[in-house]
């Protein structure tokens, strides 16, 4: 009979700065908690302090690092993985020493938290420090991120984006074995099994960066044929509700799990009914604090349909108390790629779990948002109208002369055009078009 494997446990640390209040330190804690969740561990403690920086050599003070100590079973003592020198004054103080004491019997080891999480970015220094006093494997919020990612990603595309990204992070985190740097034999003599590493990474990177190029190239060519088109983009922070937003939108089978960056790879989908011309809706990747910078450098084409859109729908879960601060998140992340200037609307989800006083109160703060829950179909409807509404505004009248002759391209008419009248003379098809400018330019050569 096969046993299920125990889940690892987890302790996790958080440092609050002077420029953090409570309720954003608590809020970060918490959604660490969540990663650390959809990492598949789980949380049997916490450890907070108050400090004027992050640049500790042990992060914590020494009453804080004993205190984590004793959950994880460690000695909540940085040493050194040098062996001391033995004078021969300490051997004779030793041989003479009394016997120590019998130790007392210690807790169950089976129950003690396997790892430490950590609030913040840390140093391999740092790192080396923590897993000395706790005895614990040690890992930041940058490596819990880049290992959710690894997991999720689906597609070729994102799975060598975040291969790149997991291989960056890991490069400056090597270490030389306990043994210290073994020299290799045979090709590449003189080289140290650390310099080995690194340089099998270096050349790794290099191996990835042109097969995603290559990727991408594609990538670009589907989204190049897609110009013309309406496109709506799905933005905001992890967890917001944006896939089943989408999923309302489109009537699409999009994933929907209550789990950080369930979704990785851009969904493209039609809103449903479908309109003429058609309307694309995205997905793209939630964003969250303190998201790597290699993560938002390497997910080039998720961000591109962000900044190829006609229109953002910055989706906020109206129900968290930090919501402006998961906005503002979303925007900075988003003005990195340049996507800032793309016209946009504020959509305050989740309203089901808010009382009337908030609503009132985000109404006030917020008189332009759209608010609604994915979860109501006449909410959904009304933001399908005002998308509508949006790209009737954009959209400009002319009249097409299809000749009898290029009959075929009538279909590409229609897919890129609503067609208000049709006509028939002795020249073809006089056809009263309402289009994008973009789209009725295209059109326009295309029958020339």
């Amino acid at each position: 009979m096969e046993t299920t494997p125990p889940i690892p446990r987890a302790v996790l640390v958080g440092i609050q700065t002077p420029d953090v209040d409570d309720v954003a330190h608590e809020a970060s804690l918490e959604e660490l908690g969540r990663l650390v969740k959809t990492l598949g561990y789980e949380v049997v403690g916490s450890v907070s302090q108050k400090r004027e920086g992050t640049g500790a050599a042990s992060l914590l003070g020494a009453g804080k690092l004993e205190e984590l100590a004793a959950l994880t079973g460690g000695s909540g003592v940085i040493t050194s993985m040098a062996t001391p020198p033995m004078t021969k004054a300490r051997k004779r103080f030793e041989a003479t020493a009394e016997a120590p004491r019998p130790a007392e019997p210690e807790p169950d080891a089976s129950d003690r938290p396997e790892f430490v999480i950590v609030d913040h970015e840390l140093s391999p220094s740092q790192i080396r420090n923590l897993e000395r006093a706790t005895g614990t494997q040690v890992l930041d919020r940058t490596g819990v991120i880049v290992e959710i990612f690894h997991r999720h990603a689906n597609t070729r595309e994102a799975k060598l984006q975040v291969e790149m990204a997991r291989l960056k992070y890991v490069a400056p985190r090597l270490r030389e074995s306990s043994h210290g740097g073994d020299r290799q034999q045979g090709p590449g003599a003189g080289e140290s099994n650390l310099a080995l590493d690194r340089r099998k990474i270096r050349d790794r990177l290099a191996e990835l960066k042109t097969q995603l190029e290559a990727v991408q190239r594609d990538s670009d060519q589907r989204r190049s044929a897609r110009r013309d088109q309406l496109r709506v983009a799905l933005v905001g922070y992890t967890n917001a509700g944006k896939s089943s937003l989408m999923r309302a939108l489109t009537g699409s089978e999009v994933l929907v799990q209550d789990k950080l960056f369930a979704t990785l790879d851009t969904t493209v989908r039609t809103l449903q009914p479908e309109t003429r011309p058609r309307v694309l809706v995205s997905d793209t990747v939630g964003f969250i604090k303190q998201l790597p910078h290699d993560l938002v450098a390497s997910f080039r084409s998720t961000l591109s349909e962000a900044l190829e859109a006609s229109l953002l729908l910055f989706v906020v879960d109206a129900s968290d108390p930090t919501y402006e601060a998961q906005l503002e998140v979303s925007r900075s992340v988003l003005r990195e790629i340049g996507a800032d200037t793309v016209p946009s609307r504020l959509v305050l989800n989740k309203m089901d779990r808010v009382d009337a006083t908030r609503r009132a109160a985000l109404l006030e703060k917020h008189p332009d948002a759209i608010m609604l829950s994915a979860h109501a179909p006449d909410d959904v409807s009304a933001l399908r109208e005002t998308i509508i509404t949006f790209f009737e505004a954009e959209m400009v009248d002319d009249v097409l002369v299809l000749p009898y002759a290029r009959q075929k391209l009538i279909g590409e008419i229609y897919e890129s055009a609503r067609v208000l009248s049709e006509e028939h003379d002795e020249t073809g098809r006089v056809l009263k078009v309402r289009a994008l400018p973009g789209a009725m330019a295209r059109l326009r050569r295309m029958l020339a």
